[in-house]
């Protein structure tokens, strides 16, 4: 098997404009996301590798959060994991792949987790 590493922001929790119904549009919903990064991996990490050779976490959280644009409706959470996917893929070569997963706050309820995972690989 070969070698891989992969950076993970779990269950950050964002507000989106989101949702096909009327009592969806128009307002932000509170999604969780977590979103893994899997990227190309070094030949080794020492105690005193710089932060180069790998990615900061904190560009995972942008992706989900910051990057997305203000104002913009997306109808589906698929479209709003494909957008963090692709901020990714754009702010670093070194990203293979990108998972995804959103689950919708607002329309649980109980423990449940409705939602979707979304994998992308660099194309």
């Amino acid at each position: 098997m070969a070698d891989s590493l992969i950076l993970e922001v779990a269950d950050y929790e964002q507000d989106v404009l989101t949702g096909i119904y009327s009592e969806e549009t128009g307002k932000p919903q509170p999604l969780r996301i977590t979103v893994q990064a899997r990227l190309k991996v070094a030949p080794h990490y020492a105690p005193d590798t710089p932060l180069a050779a790998s990615k900061n976490y904190m560009d995972l959280k942008f992706a989900a959060g910051q990057a997305l644009p203000p104002g913009v409706h997306f109808k589906l959470i698929e479209a709003v994991a494909d957008h963090i996917c692709e901020t990714l893929f754009t702010q670093d070569d070194r990203v293979e792949a990108v998972t995804v997963k959103i689950v919708k706050l607002a329309i649980a309820e109980g423990n449940e987790k409705i939602g979707i995972t979304l994998h992308r690989e660099r194309r």
